[in-house]
């Protein structure tokens, strides 16, 4: 009896066995194209190397190195009350949550259900004269039911896995769109201070050319002028006027601009005092460049998460070709007829369980569609990342490049400023004196003011180019503890319980140990 009992056993583990072997599809030797590009392989380039002094990475509250408390309030207002940044935490709790509902499908599934109805039996030919013809009784049932999938390929944990690693894309995106709004705030307010700087630039020509003019009238009334003069000397005082109010008009929309960035309505730009921003900070760059980049900037952190997401996803996709076992079991009260609650006294039970198996035999070509796109996007990811690492490493040495020209340009902007001043008041000089004409007076004034023009544009411009460059730094948003594992980053190469990604992980820790 017992062998007999064996036998069949054997036979039905045998029998399991080879339908699981053949319900295993194949997968064709669809894999991914593409691969990550090493950031310490790439070539910073002369820029980079030349301005590398071992210099610290850029701090959270980067922008205190311009010494303007009121752009310090301010971007605090902006980042506390910004409607972009809001909608980015929105994100990232949607994402959390969808993560939660993926993990959810780990865990085993009780259900409950319970019906109660009121039935009235006619009493007719087709029903016939039954015990219950012409009565109402009550028809409950209530049930309980469990399922639980073993997941033995991983499938719902690399799932999980997945909406996790999404919701890290957020959480960087999010952190991404903050350096963003504060990097503008800068750029912003260095306009703002620009336009005042433009604005003192246009009075002090309008109140020179206002002073020319009373000397060419006075010199009229003296007789050693002429008409002509005074004509000259008057003309350009409208152009000049409608420059200041100009410069008045970038002030108040700078004021907008900022109060929009703080997520406010235009007045309360109107409290924004003038800035008093100076910058003497240099501008040097760490020495671990590029091969810690990628840790340091959100837009680098959040490319590698969404490439770990759709390595999971690959993982998703071959345990498609698997079987998958379930068990279930449900417990079931039924009762017709008697009081309402009758039922729960009833000895009408039943009971079931086992497991249930479902091998994918033919799919149609279905099971290998889904794991070429999921390759294909892997292969979007993973190109995605590349083409962010190159940009930022480009966005740094263009900023090192113009720091380094704006520098040499300030110094020959001061040289031109000091100059034309010179040539200007010799000029206006020899015209009060009655030794030159006016033409020469106009001719010095003007190039006075294009050199002083540009000198405030090139100081706005360094400004910016620090902030530019700190933002290509990363800002100081991310840590590179925020990072996937450069495990996490490739498919698995084997399929099954011992290989789903936390586990590889522990795995990995522990070969390192």
């Amino acid at each position: 009896m017992r062998g007999r009992v064996f036998r069949k056993t054997a036979s039905a583990a045998v029998l399991t066995a080879i339908l699981t072997i053949a319900g295993c599809a194949s997968t064709g030797k669809i894999a991914p194209q593409d691969s990550l590009k090493d950031a310490s392989t790439l070539d910073a380039g002369s820029a980079i190397r030349a301005a590398n002094a071992d210099a610290q990475w850029p701090g959270q509250e980067w922008w205190r190195a311009y010494r303007d408390p009121q752009l310090d309030q301010w971007i605090t207002r902006a980042t506390s009350g910004s409607p972009t940044l809001a909608m980015a935490a929105a994100r990232v709790r949607e994402a959390r949550e969808q993560a939660g509902v993926a993990r959810s499908e780990l865990y085993p599934h009780v259900d409950a259900a319970m019906s109660v109805s009121r039935k009235n039996w006619p009493d007719n030919d087709f029903y016939g004269p039954g015990p219950y013809a012409d009565t109402t009784t009550w028809d409950n049932t209530a049930g309980l039911n469990l399922s639980y999938n073993l997941d033995l390929w991983g499938r719902d944990d690399n799932n999980a896995e997945r909406a996790l690693d999404v919701a890290h894309v957020r959480a960087a995106d999010a952190r991404a769109a903050q350096l963003e709004l504060e990097t503008n705030v800068v750029r912003a307010y260095i306009g703002f201070s620009q336009a005042f700087a433009l604005l003192d630039i246009a009075q002090e020509t309008l109140e020179q050319q206002e002073r020319i003019a009373d000397l060419a009238r006075r010199r009229l009334q003296g007789g050693i002028g002429t008409q002509l003069e005074v004509s000259q000397a008057e003309a350009p005082l409208p152009e000049y006027e409608r420059q200041v109010d100009v410069y008045k008009e970038e002030i108040q929309l700078a004021r907008n601009q900022l109060a929009a960035l703080a997520g406010e309505g235009p007045g309360a730009g109107e409290a924004l005092t003038r800035p008093q921003l100076s910058l003497a900070t240099p501008l040097p760059l760490p020495s671990a460049l590029p091969a810690e980049l990628v840790g340091h900037r959100p837009d680098i952190v959040a490319a590698r998460w969404m490439v770990a997401a759709q390595a999971r996803g690959i993982d998703v996709a071959k345990a498609g070709f698997y079987p998958n076992i379930n068990l279930a079991a449900s417990l079931s009260q039924a009762f017709a007829g008697g009081a309402l609650l009758s039922f729960l006294t009833s000895k009408a039970s039943g009971y079931s369980f086992g497991p249930a198996i479902s091998l994918p035999i033919f799919e149609g070509g279905r099971l290998r569609a889904q794991l070429g796109a999921a390759s294909a996007q892997y292969d979007q990811a993973v190109d995605h990342y590349n083409a962010t690492l190159v940009a930022a490493l480009k966005d740094i040495a263009d900023q090192v490049v113009r720091v380094h020209s704006l520098d040499t340009q300030l110094e020959a902007s001061g040289r031109s400023v000091a100059a034309a001043r010179k040539n200007y008041e010799l000029a206006n000089e020899g015209y009060r004196r009655g030794l030159t004409d006016y033409l020469n007076v106009l001719i010095a004034q003007t190039q006075l003011l294009r050199a002083e023009d540009g000198q405030a544009r090139v100081r706005a411009q360094r400004l910016a180019a620090y902030a530019t460059l700190t933002s290509a730094l990363g800002g100081g948003i991310d840590d590179p503890s925020n990072g996937p594992e450069e495990i996490a980053l490739a498919p698995s190469k084997h399929i099954g319980p011992f290989s789903r990604p936390s586990e590889a992980k522990n795995e990995a820790k522990s070969a390192q140990k």
